[in-house]
């Protein structure tokens, strides 16, 4: 994120590093830990936001769990998915590809850029 602002000139919010930070690692470590081979990470920068995408080998498509206070972890999904402008699963003719997309700079208000609703 460091080099998009550096190399490229593009404005990234704090926010913004943090949160691909935080989603990067969610989707990467739910791949290493549920799918049983190799997993790809694929960072692009479009149109204002950077494009995160994880592929893995299983076919299982990952679900969010239902609402309980109660429940310890198993919250990255929910989180990634509610910090996301996009989030979408799908299918690959081998195993899955999740790719969440998140807005790069903040308006002047500190809120993200075109954050869909």
């Amino acid at each position: 994120m460091t080099e998009v602002q550096a190399d490229h000139g593009l404005p990234v919010s704090e926010r913004a590093m943090g949160v691909a930070e935080l989603v990067v690692s969610e989707l990467v470590t739910n791949a290493y830990k549920y799918a049983p081979g190799p997993c790809l990470l694929d960072l692009e920068v479009v149109n204002g936001a950077v494009e995160i995408s994880v592929w893995d080998s299983d076919p299982q498509l990952p679900a969010a769990c239902p609402a309980n206070p109660g429940r310890v972890g198993q919250h990255g999904l929910e989180i990634a998915m509610a910090v996301c402008r996009s989030f979408e699963v799908r299918r690959e003719p081998v195993g899955k590809r999740v790719k969440a997309v998140i807005v790069l700079a903040d308006d002047p208000g500190g809120n993200p850029i075109g954050r869909l609703m």
